[in-house]
């Protein structure tokens, strides 16, 4: 059955098998992978083999589902119920890579090239570089350049960092500055192998571990001319669209660790006794939980609210995008942070996953725009 949340059967469909897929497969060894640091590539790409959600937007003659940008929110959600850190990676991968790809050529009017196709086809352990070590939220203050040659190819140099699937990724997405106006910024299509490219090693995190963060560095690296994605100079257009619905995906996750951290808190209140009653008779924990739950489910009404705006092309829905941010990412640690509470000393050990979660909650009032960025940017466009 559908509702507010899924708005079609498919959407329901879609959900319960990953959330299914992600308890049997996820769950088990979610602690592990934080503890080690651990990306389990093999792990992530049976999400292609055995679920199918990779390339979730594209069309089917891309080798997609075909399916509305609601798809990969719900499934970022659903997979962040278990493990915020693998739903990381996928967010990178499906969001900011494959249907960015997919989405650029669209809007440019062209068609895509072959080459393009065939990578989309490939479905690789992908991400997109956008960030730098003095350009974060400031984009337009990148300085990697990407110089345009006699026989059409691109000499990229610069260095992005702080990017998602750096470590492991087969192809990026990358912003370069490709001319003297400050807006004069391209997308490319980057290769693992290609020469004068570099991964760097995987950061240390406080969370989201097991989702590999480094940068990448470009030495002269040489890329041919139909490596350039969409229109020469045009790259902001098609990356203002998708910072909309990364932030989205962003808030989606909030979304999910905080239901799992509220359904735990839940259980616990009910099963713990202290002087001789449960604790869910203690106002003090009353009130937590209850505002927990009114946050939670205000803001995922928010989130599912602005996504369907966004589809339906609605203009106010990439201001409201930067507001679901806003709003979810404070409520996730707002949930995780209580959960801990809640629970108390069990709470602060790892003999439950809310400490984790609320260690991959704290990212996401940083990473796909500050929080204090998204509030400049809301007053002054409300």
């Amino acid at each position: 059955m559908s509702s507010r949340f899924d708005q079609s059967e498919i959407h329901t469909t879609l959900r319960e098998s990953v959330r299914t897929w992600a308890h049997q497969n996820l769950e088990p060894g979610a602690s592990m992978r934080d503890e080690t640091e651990f990306f389990d590539v093999s792990l992530f790409r049976r999400l292609t083999t055995e679920l199918g959600i990779t390339g979730s937007t594209l069309p089917e003659s891309l080798g997609g589902a075909g399916l509305d940008e609601a798809a990969p929110v719900i499934l970022i959600e659903t997979l962040a119920e278990v493990d915020p850190a693998f739903s990381m990676s996928y967010l990178a991968q499906e969001l900011l890579f494959t249907h960015q790809l997919w989405r650029t050529w669209e809007l440019s009017g062209q068609k895509m090239p072959a080459s393009h196709d065939e990578v989309l086809r490939s479905h690789p352990i992908a991400g997109m570089g956008m960030t730098e070590p003095d350009a974060g939220t400031d984009v337009l203050g990148m300085k990697t350049t990407a110089e345009r040659q006699d026989d059409g190819t691109f000499i990229i140099n610069g260095t992005k960092q702080w990017i998602t699937n750096a470590p492991v990724g087969d192809a990026f997405l990358v912003y370069a500055r490709t001319g003297e106006g400050r807006r004069d910024i391209s997308l490319f299509l980057i290769k693992s192998t290609d020469s004068g490219f570099m991964r760097g090693t995987p950061e240390k995190k406080m969370g989201m571990r097991s989702s590999p963060t480094g940068s990448l560095t470009f030495t002269q690296c040489r890329v041919p001319a139909d490596r350039l994605v969409g229109n020469l100079h045009e790259g902001l257009r098609p990356m203002l669209r998708n910072l909309a619905i990364e932030r989205l995906g962003l808030a989606a996750e909030s979304c999910g660790l905080a239901k799992t951290c509220l359904d735990i808190m839940i259980a616990y209140m009910r099963e713990r006794h202290a002087f001789g009653k449960p604790i869910s008779d203690f106002g003090q924990i009353q009130r937590i939980v209850s505002e927990c739950y009114a946050k939670y489910r205000a803001s995922r009404c928010f989130l599912y609210e602005t996504l369907e705006d966004l589809i339906d092309g609605k203009p106010r829905a990439s201001i409201d995008a930067d507001a679901v941010k806003l709003c979810c990412s404070e409520m996730g640690e707002f949930v995780s942070r209580s959960a801990i509470q809640v629970l108390g000393a069990n709470g602060y050990s790892r003999a439950y996953p809310v400490e984790r979660l609320h260690r991959d909650a704290v990212l996401l009032s940083i990473g796909g725009g500050t929080n204090e960025a998204l509030q400049k940017n809301l007053s002054r466009l409300i």
